[in-house]
C-alpha cells in the first residue's frame, strides 16, 4: 500500500483494548487541521488555544500548560481539559476506552486539529469547577 494510503487509513481506523486488553477497531471521521497559531497566542500554543476553546478568549496564565492542572479533577466529559506538564488538549467526544475526539492547539506542526487522542498520561480536569 502506497504511504499517503496508509496514512489515510490508519486516520480513519484505530484499535483500543478495555482493561482486559479486548481489541476493538474504532471507525473515526479522520482529523482536521482546524488553524495554526492563533492570533495573540505565544509560540508554544497548546494553553492559549485551549483557553480561547473553553473560554472564548485568551487567559494569560493559562498559556503554561501545567497551570491548567490547578483546576479540580474530573472524570473525563465533553467540555473537560487533559493537562500534564508541556501540553493540554480540550475533550470533545468520546470515542471509546481512553481514546477522544479532542481540539488539540499546538498538535504538531505548527497546526491545530480535531482529532482523536489518548487520555494516558493525561490528568483530567474540569476548567469550569
Amino acid at each position: 500500500m502506497p504511504k499517503a494510503s496508509l496514512q489515510a487509513y490508519r486516520s480513519m481506523q484505530m484499535t483500543a483494548t478495555d482493561a482486559g486488553n479486548a481489541a476493538t477497531t474504532i471507525s473515526v471521521s479522520g482529523e482536521r487541521v482546524v488553524g495554526g497559531r492563533p492570533a495573540g497566542c505565544p509560540s508554544s500554543f497548546c494553553g492559549c488555544g485551549a483557553s480561547l476553546r473553553v473560554f472564548g478568549r485568551v487567559v494569560p496564565e493559562l498559556n503554561l500548560a501545567s497551570n491548567w492542572l490547578r483546576f479540580p479533577r474530573a472524570a473525563p466529559a465533553p467540555g473537560m481539559v487533559a493537562a500534564r506538564r508541556g501540553h493540554v488538549f480540550v475533550l470533545e467526544q468520546h470515542l471509546g476506552g481512553d481514546t477522544w475526539m479532542a481540539y488539540d492547539a499546538n498538535s504538531g506542526g505548527r497546526a491545530t486539529r480535531i482529532h482523536a487522542r489518548s487520555l494516558r498520561g493525561y490528568t483530567v480536569v474540569n476548567p469550569h469547577g
